[in-house]
């Protein structure tokens, strides 16, 4: 590979007011590379490629010192007219979140299509033309179809493909993908990889691939970039970061993310390398076998036998209703004590299916019997007396908080509504004791949603679902959003809070790595309906259907 600078950074440091973020970082990306810049939320990573194409906020953010040279020209120095040339034509960016980088009151063709006419000369029809055939050569099925399509009429999958379609349809020299594939299946992530690969082979531009997750950067960059609260702390081949890692920063990405080989009782977290403080103990084959045993023996606390839950679709105003069922005669029982892993793709099911049991969204048929009770047939009242019992943590802790109510009041307020405890006081101490345990501290009892970070308002999400001591929590999705430690935190805390209060979790998730550090059983779910069901162990090591392998193989291993 030549080693050719096309772009060099050289003593960049950035600042937001008074405070510095970006600490004198120097790189150089070379001609027909990819690139990796790894690092958690808040380490510098998008800031500093936000900086590379001149979109830093205009009044917060100020480039103090330091240059970006691509191709002779210095970019911190370019005129906004003149960077507006460069800027989608020569270097261009796949933002992380799709659905809100699209216009959602344009179809995707035209918004492709407006790219292109900024940029050359072509007419309107032959910027058509040129973005089916860019539909084409992203794999998008049905290019036609898409082109007239409204983002929220596609998937996410489809989105990211809309937008990779965009960014690559004037050449250009320069792709900076900012965490492309984060809120993606594994099998879409393992799809648009191998896009990015494939197109970078035949146009030979140099990528900027930025993400949390170290294992992906192994699958498709060549160097990387470690980046820990504003500096570069490690630079190497990718196999070198792997095999031989230098700083402990390094080695807590790598070691945070659980292993698909061994069970430890604790991940390691940022902290736990940077203060050497590393424990090694592991879950054994036995200990597991015994804690199943315990488990087992006693009659389920849950029964879900042949449910249903069907939609009804109508595409016009005269035409035929369809049905379409989301949840297709599903069966399984879940023990008290247990972890069950509820795992598939986007679309599969397993939400709907929480939501049923949680009550949330009424199954169309078939029996869910809470001990012994089935709870499809409870009253209103009655319904409202079980919310105690069978509680979720959401995906995303931030909308599921009101941004106007001190953390401290919207943990408290279900206690209240539910009569726990005898008076406000005494509530005050509970919600105290239980930040707590969440690892949070009494002074955070009055702050607001937004002066948290990520990690921390899923724990405050954590701490609202336990004040009410339930019995069975719904984890939907509830680490997918975090960083590898955070969410090796969050884990951690979900498993001690298990040992202490002996919850039963139904843990969903696209991850499969995350759902067989975390489960007992595992239920693998595809349109609607049931793959497999065994020991997360079993399944892993010795899928039996197609689905499930493939599911497997997508899981970025590292080196």
């Amino acid at each position: 590979m030549p080693e050719t600078p096309i772009l060099k950074v050289e003593n960049l440091t950035i600042s937001f007011g008074k405070n510095e973020v970006i600490h004198g970082i120097s790189y150089s990306l070379n001609s027909n590379e990819i690139l990796g810049i790894v690092g958690e939320s808040g380490s510098g990573k998008s800031v500093s490629s936000l900086a590379i194409l001149g979109l830093l906020p205009k009044k917060i953010a100020n480039i103090n010192s330091g240059s970006i040279t691509y191709n002779n020209t210095d970019l911190t120095t370019l005129k906004p007219k003149l960077f507006q040339k460069i800027r989608g034509n020569k270097i261009a960016m796949i933002f992380q979140e799709p659905m809100s980088s699209l216009n959602p009151s344009m179809t995707c063709g035209k918004q492709v299509q407006e790219i292109l006419l900024q940029h050359t000369e072509q007419s309107k029809t032959d910027a058509k033309e040129a973005v089916i055939l860019l539909f084409e050569k992203v794999k998008l099925p049905n290019p036609e179809r898409v082109y007239d399509a409204y983002p929220h009429e596609i998937s996410g999958g489809q989105k990211q493909r809309v937008m990779i379609a965009m960014a690559i349809a004037c050449k250009p020299d320069i792709l900076i993908a900012d965490e492309p594939t984060t809120a993606l299946d594994v099998t879409v992530q393992k799809d648009i990889i191998s896009l990015l690969k494939e197109l970078q082979a035949e146009t030979k531009m140099s990528i900027i691939f930025i993400t949390h997750d170290l294992a992906l950067i192994s699958e498709i960059a060549n160097r990387v970039l470690v980046m820990y609260k504003g500096h570069i702390v490690e630079e190497s081949l990718v196999a070198d970061i792997f095999n031989n890692p230098q700083n402990n920063y390094t080695k807590a990405l790598i070691n945070a993310r659980p292993s698909l080989d061994t069970r430890l009782k604790k991940l390691p977290t940022i902290q736990d390398f940077l203060d050497n403080d590393i424990s090694d103990d592991i879950i054994s084959h036995d200990q597991r076998q015994k804690n199943h045993e315990k488990l087992y023996g006693k009659p389920p606390l849950l029964e879900v036998i042949n449910v249903e839950k069907a939609y009804i679709s109508k595409s016009g105003l005269f035409s035929q209703s369809q049905s379409f069922k989301a949840v297709n005669d599903v069966s399984f029982k879940l023990y008290e004590g247990e972890t069950l892993g509820l795992v598939g793709e986007s679309g599969c099911g397993k939400s709907t299916l929480g939501n049923a049991i949680l009550q949330l969204d009424k199954a169309t048929s078939g029996q869910i019997i809470y001990k012994g009770i089935d709870i499809t047939k409870l009253s209103k009242a009655e319904t409202r007396t079980l919310r105690k019992d069978i509680q979720i943590i959401f995906q995303d802790p931030y909308s599921s908080l009101n941004p106007r109510i001190p953390v401290g009041q919207a943990i408290l307020e279900p206690m209240k509504v539910h009569k726990l405890y005898n008076s406000d006081a005494e509530r005050k101490a509970r919600v105290i004791d239980i930040l707590n345990k969440v690892g949070l501290s009494e002074d955070y009892y009055n702050r607001y949603p937004h002066e948290f970070s990520g990690g921390q308002r899923q724990r405050i999400g954590i701490a609202r679902t336990i004040a009410l001591q339930p019995k069975l929590i719904v984890c939907d999705e509830s680490v997918s959003a975090l960083d590898i430690s955070v969410q090796a935190q969050v884990l951690n805390l979900l498993n001690t809070l298990k040992e202490d209060f002996g919850f039963t979790y139904i843990f969903i998730s696209h991850d499969l790595a995350v759902v067989k550090y975390m489960s007992d059983q595992l239920l693998v779910m595809n349109q609607g309906q049931i793959e497999e069901l065994d020991d997360a162990d079993i399944i892993y090591a010795n899928p039996k259907q197609e689905y499930t392998k493939k599911l497997i193989e997508a899981i970025p291993k590292g080196i």
